[in-house]
């Protein structure tokens, strides 16, 4: 696509941190790809970060020094954060940008003000009910804010809210059980209890279901397990599973997650947005264990929603007990009629155009703006093609 012979624009899509930033940046990074768009993905040196984007194709990809604010260490925070600004303008001084879309948390903040110091469109996508200290911090620099739900848009002081609903990949659509179950290691006609506590992995989780696991009467024999425990909890997770002779598959880590999805009859989870929006996709009945410690208790006001549309069961995890779990799990495993209306509710929260209609409103603002960038700068670009099958790279900025 071309607009009085300037050559298609390249984004830069900050997307590093944790699964939760990460897999939405890759579906509108698709969506981008597939309008003729050079796209850069910038990740953090994270393993999440590093694992989940030996899937994109197609991009390159740039690893920035991480950037958080753990235990009010404001001085390395500052440290880690000049760092990665540092490394984003020398990123954007070899090769500027169109634009930036940033998908969340600290690691996509100093691309964006990288970005903005030089003019470039910047913009931001909110996936959670309250929006993280990252994120509202950001908005007010940003051309447009996306929103995964409406309730987000009253709590960011933005010049321009958009609600998109949160991006998943193409491939969290609906599939065969069956062949997802086959494809796992699993039996392909009995149900499965899907247990994940996403891109890490959620220790509480982990715990309450191995304090379950010897409540399960014989009734429950028919059930199989998918669990994804994280890295520090594999072996205690598949060792309880076996004491207990239950049929399990045990992962500290799954990259297919649409396959784990599929292959579901029901899941326990925690309750970060994109997890919520692949769950919806798939429409997958669910109870939901926020994480106690997330920033705002934001996780428990996703699934509060969730629940109030009767499209998941919400448990807190202070408040739940191994008991409460067997008899939420045998409702919604044990009960179609339960499941079939979940499904139903489920559908009202997937929004299937979410990263189409991202990448659409990122390229309208380029083409409006005539990629408003320094004139060195864009007759450079101009010189440059730009091209969707572009090889993929790995690079690592440092200021």
């Amino acid at each position: 696509m071309t607009n009085s012979g300037v050559k298609t624009p390249f984004v830069a899509i900050a997307c590093g941190g944790t699964g939760g930033h990460l897999f939405p940046g890759l579906a509108v990074a698709e969506q981008l790809k597939q309008q003729g768009c050079a796209v850069t993905l910038m990740v953090s040196p994270k393993e999440v970060d590093q694992q989940a984007v030996k899937s994109a194709h197609g991009v390159a990809i740039v690893t920035l020094p991480a950037v958080a604010l753990q235990n009010r260490n404001y001085l390395s925070f500052a440290h880690s954060f000049w760092q990665s600004w540092g490394a984003a303008r020398k990123m954007f001084k070899l090769r500027p940008p169109h634009a930036v879309l940033a998908m969340g948390g600290f690691t996509s903040a100093p691309p964006v003000l990288a970005a903005k110091k030089n003019g470039v469109k910047a913009f931001l996508h909110e996936s959670n009910t309250i929006p993280g200290r990252a994120n509202r911090f950001l908005a007010r620099f940003v051309d447009e804010v996306f929103v995964g739900f409406p309730e987000a848009a009253q709590r960011l002081k933005a010049r321009k809210v958009t609600m998109t609903g949160t991006p998943v990949r193409p491939q969290f659509q609906l599939r065969d059980p069956g062949a997802c179950r086959t494809a796992l290691g699993l039996d392909s006609d009995r149900s499965v209890i899907l247990i994940m506590g996403g891109s890490q992995g959620a220790s509480g989780i982990n715990e309450l279901i191995l304090a379950m696991l010897p409540l399960l009467a014989s009734r429950d024999s028919g059930w199989q397990w998918l669990h994804l425990t994280g890295t520090g909890h594999w072996e205690k997770v598949k060792q309880a599973y076996a004491d207990q002779g239950l049929k399990a598959v045990v992962r500290p880590f799954l990259a297919e997650m649409d396959l784990a999805l599929g292959a579901a009859t029901v899941a326990v989870s925690r309750a970060g947005a994109s997890s919520l929006a692949e769950i919806a996709a798939m429409r997958l009945p669910s109870l939901l264990v926020p994480f106690p410690a997330a920033a705002d208790n934001h996780q428990y006001h996703n699934a509060r929603v969730f629940d109030a549309t009767g499209a998941a069961r919400l448990l807190e995890q202070k408040k739940a007990t191994p008991q409460d779990v067997v008899t939420i799990l045998r409702e919604l495993a044990g009960n179609e009629a339960t499941r079939t209306a979940m499904q139903t509710a489920l559908a009202q929260w997937h929004a299937p155009r979410a990263a189409e209609q991202i990448a659409e409103n990122i390229l309208k603002a380029c083409w409006s703006s005539s990629f408003s960038l320094p004139r060195e700068k864009r007759l450079t670009s101009e010189l440059q093609p730009f091209r969707s099958n572009e090889p993929k790279q790995s690079r690592v900025y440092a200021a």
